[in-house]
């Protein structure tokens, strides 16, 4: 009895350990962007304001250049012009929207790089997309956003548990 347990012991770790190794090396892909055109109009929150009739377009737009990725998540900042570019999205894959803390980009890292995710898309804004980028390719290549772009997407390619990129593109698109 002892020598089954003590087998079925030793198989259930070496189960785990083999997965957690062949989890180490999986590529990731991170699609990360800045939220598209926030309304600014009179009538809109300026704290948290949702999109205007362009940047609504563009999220449309979005869903034809991201789906492509085929991402397995979706992550947001907590606020109404940060999900509502991505809400179209999680639509179209019927995909809910996880919350992240812009505040706190070190833990987004970490979570992108310990999950068991392949493909994931983070939006954010116009200094913390730039920053999340370094962050993961471990280089200050990328400067803050100014306030009128909206259209670059970075593709990420990572080494699962090395944060240096096998290949990293940038591409500016117009959407």
């Amino acid at each position: 009895m002892k020598i089954i347990v003590s087998l079925s012991l030793g198989l259930l770790l070496f189960t785990f350990a083999g997965s957690s190794v062949l989890a180490q090396h999986r590529k990731l892909t991170v699609i990360l962007l800045r939220h598209a055109e926030k309304d600014v109009s009179e009538e809109a929150d300026t704290a948290n304001p949702g999109l205007s009739a362009e940047g609504k377009l563009r999220a449309q737009r979005l869903v034809k250049i991201i789906n492509k990725y085929n991402p397995d998540a979706i992550y947001s900042t907590n606020y109404i012009r940060t999900r509502a570019t991505v809400m179209p999205l999680a639509r179209s894959r019927r995909a809910m929207i996880f919350i992240y803390d812009p505040r706190n980009l070190n833990q987004m890292v970490d979570l992108i790089m310990s999950g068991k995710l392949k493909r994931i898309v983070v939006v954010g804004h116009s200094n913390t997309t730039p920053e999340l980028a370094n962050l993961l390719i471990k280089q200050d290549k990328y400067k803050t956003l100014d306030e009128s772009e909206y259209d670059k997407i970075w593709v990420i390619k990572i080494k699962r548990n090395k944060r240096k990129p096998n290949k990293i593109r940038e591409k500016v698109i117009t959407y």
